[in-house]
């Protein structure tokens, strides 16, 4: 392969809650690699002060107020997208939301429906949108659904995150059959445990440095740097024949 594969110059993509955390260095990897990038999120402030420095590297960069779980900001901001930069070419459905601690006997209906309305339901609301949009230009292009490795195993006191995940999962791998001919490529990316604002309290406890790092067998937490050439990959040529797949970034966890 050469490097001209990892070429994003004149590349749209569309990072959601990418205003900070993972989603961040999702959409810094894609405008160093030469993307121009669009960041959703429903924070305004933090929009700014991301696209602010996602313009350090040279590429146009829009953020827009958007909250993917309502269907009229979804398509809001497709709408400013598109007129700002010209139309997409890839989208990081990455907005997401972990579950309050919970056994699950007490687990509310209310906190279930919550994880699954930004998880899964903002999701779905934001790649059907932009689908439909890669289908209008007739030129192809990649969907992502930023998944989780917590979709992969069980775990305690905290059940609607990894169902809403694995869901993301399966609603991927139906979207990689539908619109595989029409050039429309569908992954998950399944970051493994990985330090952001979302999970530093966490994973600074006793039991996770005691339990979880050591099964880790980098022996360190992911942060949103491991994402920067995963995400290039998925949005580039170099991932032309893959879809329908779980790229997993997690080092080494699921396998030890």
């Amino acid at each position: 392969m050469t490097t001209s594969l990892f070429d994003l110059q004149g590349h749209v993509a569309v990072v959601t809650g990418g205003n900070g955390g993972l989603g961040l260095g999702i959409a810094r990897g894609l405008a160093r690699a030469g993307a121009d990038v669009c960041v959703w999120g429903r924070d305004a402030e933090k929009n700014a002060q991301a696209a602010a420095s996602l313009a350090e590297h040279g590429t146009a960069v829009h953020h827009v107020q958007c909250d993917v779980t309502s269907e009229g900001d979804v398509a809001r901001a497709l709408a400013a997208t598109v007129e700002a930069l010209g139309g997409i070419d890839s989208c990081f459905a990455n907005a997401g939301s972990l579950q309050r601690p919970s056994a699950f006997v007490d687990l509310e209906l209310a906190e279930f429906r919550r994880v699954m309305a930004v998880n899964l339901e903002g999701a779905f609301l934001t790649l059907r949108a932009t689908a439909g949009q890669l289908l209008a230009q007739g030129r192809g292009g990649s969907l992502v659904g930023v998944s989780s490795t917590a979709s992969l195993y069980g775990g305690s006191k905290g059940q609607a995150y990894p169902a809403s995940k694995a869901a993301l999962n399966a609603l991927i791998r139906g979207i990689a059959i539908e619109l595989a001919p029409r050039g429309i490529r569908a992954n998950a990316l399944l970051p493994g445990w990985s330090a952001s604002p979302m999970t530093d309290q966490i994973l600074a406890t006793d039991g996770m440095q005691a339990k979880v790092l050591p099964r880790i067998p980098m022996r360190r937490w992911g942060s949103a740097d491991d994402l920067e050439g995963a995400a290039v990959y998925l949005a580039s040529e170099a991932s032309a024949f893959q879809t329908g797949s779980e790229l997993v970034v997690d080092g080494g966890y699921t396998v030890y």
